[in-house]
């Protein structure tokens, strides 16, 4: 077992919970996501889960590439959604990101 704080050990925990499935080199993005200092305040499984989110959008979408082509935050995040939450199953997560603007942080 990796030692560490306990908000990492509590971190780990979430990520294995919410998405078993992830690829090592995601779980290991996502880690550092959640524990950066902008997320401190925030519990372990709303952390990772922003910082799995994020992850996905950027890196598993074309949600920048819809960015770049003049697209607006909302409207890009809609039309990677379904990319989302494919990738979201993909992993192994129950949760899924919705078009309610208060779950797309």
């Amino acid at each position: 077992m990796v030692a560490g704080t306990k908000r990492q050990k509590d971190m780990r925990k979430a990520l294995r919970l919410l998405l078993p499935r992830v690829p090592m080199a995601d779980a290991e993005a996502i880690l550092e996501g959640a524990l950066a200092g902008h997320l401190r305040h925030l519990p372990p499984s709303i952390a990772v889960w922003q910082a799995a989110t994020s992850r996905i959008r950027h890196e598993h979408t074309d949600y920048d590439d819809l960015l770049d082509d003049g697209y607006d935050r909302d409207a890009a995040r809609f039309f990677v959604l379904d990319a989302m939450n494919d990738m979201l199953e993909t992993w192994g997560s129950q949760k899924r990101v919705s078009a309610e603007a208060d779950d797309q942080v």
